[in-house]
Formats: C-alpha cells, structure tokens, sequence
C-alpha cells in the first residue's frame, strides 16, 4: 500500500519551503518516524518523518524545488509490518494546508497580519500589502513598513544593470554557482532592511573580564556537578545587559510607526550559527531565570539550531540580542540590529592588555564590548550609559546578585 508524504504545516504565515535534502533515495528502506527529507524556509528548517516503515517508491521534488503545505514529496510502499493507524495520521495536512496557505493571498490585510495604523495608511495610498515582508512581530506588517515602501525610489537598482558583461562570466570554469539558501536570503533581507529603516550607530567599551574568569575558576566545578551546565560567561552577560535594560529601557523597546512600545519583559534573543546560516533564538523570561537555568537554556537551543532541530516559536519575538564572536576570534565588530529590536550587544574575545591601575601598568583579561542601537529612539548618552552599567556588573559580578 503506498503513503503519501506530504509537506506538514510549517508554521504561522509560512506557506512554502524549499527542498533542501532527502535522507533517501528511491528504493531505500525507511522505518516510521524516520527524518527522510529537510525543507527549508526563510526562518528554520523541518525535517519531514515517514509516516510508515516500508521503502521510498518514488519522490516527486528534487532538491532545490518550491514546495508549499500540502503538496506530496513522494510515496511510501509500506511494509507487512507497518502500523495501519499512520497513513491516516498523514491525512489531515491536506485540510489544514487551505486556511495556512491561503490567509496571505486572501486576508494580507487583516488584523492578523498588519497593524492597524499600516493598513489605513496602505489603503489610502494604495499600497500593495501583499509585496511587504512585516518586521513587525511574527512578522507583522507595521506602519514603518508602508512608509517605507512609499519612500522607496522607484527601480534603483536598474542603471546598474548593463554593468554585467554579456555572455559567458570570464572564469566560470574555475567558479561553483550555488542557490542562496531560503534562510540565508531572509537573513540577508533583514540585514539590509535593518541599515535602510533605522539610524544605526555603535558605542564601544572594554570590560575586565578578571572577577568573572575568577569566580568561575572557583566555583565552576561545583556549579557543574550540582547544574550538570558548566558555568560561561554568557549567563554572566544576559544577567548584565537585562540590569542595564531595566535602567534604560528603551533600549528594550521597539518603534511601532509614530509610536514607541516599552517592553517590561526580558526575553533575550541570542545570535548562534546554526548548519544553515545565523539564527537568533530567544531566551523566554530571562530575568526570571538563575544562572544555572540561563546556561542550560542557551545551551539547548545552540545545540537545537546546529541540528537544525529549532521551531518557528524559538525564533519568533525577542526584546535584545546578544551576539558572540569571541567564539570565532574576534576583537571588534559593529553588530546589526535584529529588526523591531532598537539594540544589540557583540561581545569579543578575551586578550590580555596592559591597562593602568592605581598609577600602576597591569596585564588584565580584556574584552571589548559594542552596542549597535537605533539612534532615532536612543541617544549616545543612554547607549554609553548602558554599556557601563553592563561593565559594571561583569568587573563586579557580586552585584548582580545582590541586585544593585
């Protein structure tokens, strides 16, 4: 008896996906629950199980093709011994593929999908809601987002054009084409929307990373056999930057057209690089999370996004992000904000550097800190306020737990 495979629901507002890669081949035995296929959109990736044991019969996309909810990747021969009850489990994704693919064509300008100040404005311009990307939450279409579509100069973009040599490019031979991943475009828009929409400016700071490395050489193995997480310096910054949060808070806010939300919630995206490209998971409720519960938090979702494992809703919202490319090696950046967000911390890697203390020169454990912020909610004196009061609590930790 063949079973179809078909594409599950891929979350709110996601309608299609691309084929990234089948686990099998035509022919191949398979077992139920099996991961046979990875479909990428512009936010995560799935992994599509087999709803039966048996072999792969046939499969109808390749890799690289346009799939959306409900079409059938290919078909299943299930086996003597596959269980009966799973072919229909399959069944019920063809229904619920209507009202999620076609919410954005039919009702692009409902309340659902755009605030309400943004569908006046597009109605009484005659803006076209259904070519906007929302950066609104959950990808809301937001006043900010009209306006730019109607302050937008009309084909930029074409004179450059004929600057492209026709014909064959010159080295093609020596050259590897390959598609920009779904995820890696929309990473790449936001990017960009990000530096066209707000008035991005950075702010630096160096921070004394001696107290922090101490405390953790002291204490890291009895956090470790008591937690089972070993203790970072993560934990550490999430903790400092929600106290300079409460103190500045509109660092945690976003801009809403002509208005400005004040977030009294902390939850706390932060950047990994996942198999796929950068992803920004978020930390839900952080302030109300301990040290241990803030490592293990931020430590399952790294672990989620480089097996691809992440959902839709780990993505989604986010009042900071916290950017590490110390990790990586590096000693100063100019991180971007992640959109509706007006801020976002990079940390660095730790060098030693002599700095003066006490009219003496000392070698100390220093890492440079930014903070990239939207300059039309924030100035330059609350952006460097904050990165001290973040320096402040890292070169003295003992003040984030006696909270002052």
């Amino acid at each position: 008896m063949a079973v179809e495979l078909k594409v599950p629901p891929l979350g709110e507002s996601i309608t299609e996906a691309v084929v990234g890669k089948w686990n099998k081949k035509p022919g191949d035995a398979v077992s139920a629950d099996e991961p046979l296929v990875v479909l990428e959109t512009d936010k995560v990736t799935i992994d599509v199980p087999a709803p039966a044991a048996g072999s792969l019969a046939s499969v109808a996309f390749k890799e690289g093709d346009k799939v959306r909810v409900g079409d059938v990747l290919g078909l299943i021969e299930a086996g003597a011994g596959a269980p009966a009850a799973k072919p229909a489990a399959a069944a019920p994704a063809a229904p619920a593929a209507a009202p999620v693919a076609a919410a954005p064509a039919q009702d692009a300008a409902s309340d659902a999908r755009i605030t309400p100040t943004a569908k006046k404005m597009a109605e009484e311009n005659k803006v076209d809601v259904t070519q906007l990307k929302g950066s609104g939450a959950g990808g809301r279409i937001t006043k900010e987002d009209v306006l730019g579509q109607l302050n937008r100069p009309a084909a930029p973009s074409q004179p450059a054009a004929p600057a492209q040599p026709a014909g064959p490019r010159p080295n093609a031979a020596r050259e590897e084409r390959v598609r920009m991943t779904p995820l890696r475009k929309r990473v790449a828009e936001r990017l960009v929307q990000a530096q066209s929409t707000a008035a991005l400016l950075t702010t630096f700071n160096e921070v004394d990373m001696g107290e922090v490395m101490a405390l953790r050489k002291k204490y890291n193995d009895k956090f470790q056999a008591k937690h089972g997480v070993k203790l970072g310096f993560m934990s550490f910054f999430v903790r400092a930057s929600i106290e300079a949060l409460k103190a500045f808070p509109q660092v945690n806010a976003e801009i809403d057209g002509e208005d400005v939300i004040f977030k009294h919630y902390y939850d706390i995206g932060v950047a990994v690089s996942g198999s796929r490209g950068l992803v920004v998971p978020v930390v839900r409720n952080a302030d109300k999370l301990s040290l241990a519960e803030l490592e293990k938090g931020v430590g399952d979702l790294g672990t989620r996004a480089r097996n691809d494992k992440l959902t839709l809703a780990d993505l989604q919202g986010g009042t900071f992000t916290i950017t590490n490319g110390g990790i990586f090696g590096s000693m100063l950046s100019t991180p971007i904000i992640n959109p509706p967000q007006t801020g976002i911390l990079g940390m660095h890697n730790i060098v030693e550097r002599p700095v003066a203390r006490d009219g003496q020169v000392v070698i100390r454990p220093i890492m440079y800190v930014a903070l990239t912020y939207d300059h039309r909610l924030i100035d330059g004196r609350e952006a460097v306020q904050f990165l001290v009061r973040v320096k402040e609590c890292i070169e003295d930790p003992e003040r984030l737990l006696l909270d002052v």
